[in-house]
């Protein structure tokens, strides 16, 4: 792959957890790198397609940035290296073991719906937002007034 597709996440669409910690990412990317796409949606099944991911793990956490991508606790982590102080010192969990980090991502994902519930779609972010949102256009200029611009949610 010799495209560079910046710092893209693309994250389980109708899970409240994974909404959450896109409103997270965007409150805290400062140099606002981060664009991001439901892996349910139209672009994030291109993105899987293009980088040879299976097309029906809603499980996994993808980070792409530039020609590569990351997935599970090593995506995470990547994700949170490039974020504000004090947030990207939890980078440092990198030098636990690969096994140990995928197994802890796996427990939380696994049970993700049941502790912290479940939307039967994927939910449009705010208007002023929309930029930051690959598989999302809205009409029209954003208003700017909205008190939630820091959650897709």
């Amino acid at each position: 792959m010799d495209e560079d597709w910046g710092h893209i996440l693309l994250y389980d669409g109708v899970c409240i957890l994974c909404s959450r910690l896109v409103g997270f990412v965007i409150a805290h990317d400062r140099k606002d790198r981060f664009r991001f796409a439901a892996l349910q949606s139209e672009k994030g099944q291109e993105l899987l397609r293009r980088f040879g991911l299976p097309r029906n793990d809603l499980d996994s956490f993808v980070y792409i940035r530039g020609n590569r991508y990351f997935l599970r606790s090593t995506g995470v982590l990547r994700v949170v290296k490039e974020l504000s102080w004090p947030w990207n010192w939890l980078y440092l969990l990198i030098v636990f073991p690969l096994p140990l980090r995928d197994w802890v991502y796996r427990k939380v994902s696994s049970s993700r719906y049941q502790i912290f519930g479940k939307r039967d779609h994927c939910i449009a972010p705010q208007p002023r937002l929309s930029r930051k949102f690959l598989d999302w256009e809205f009409p029209g200029p954003s208003s700017g007034s909205d008190p939630q611009e820091n959650s897709p949610s």
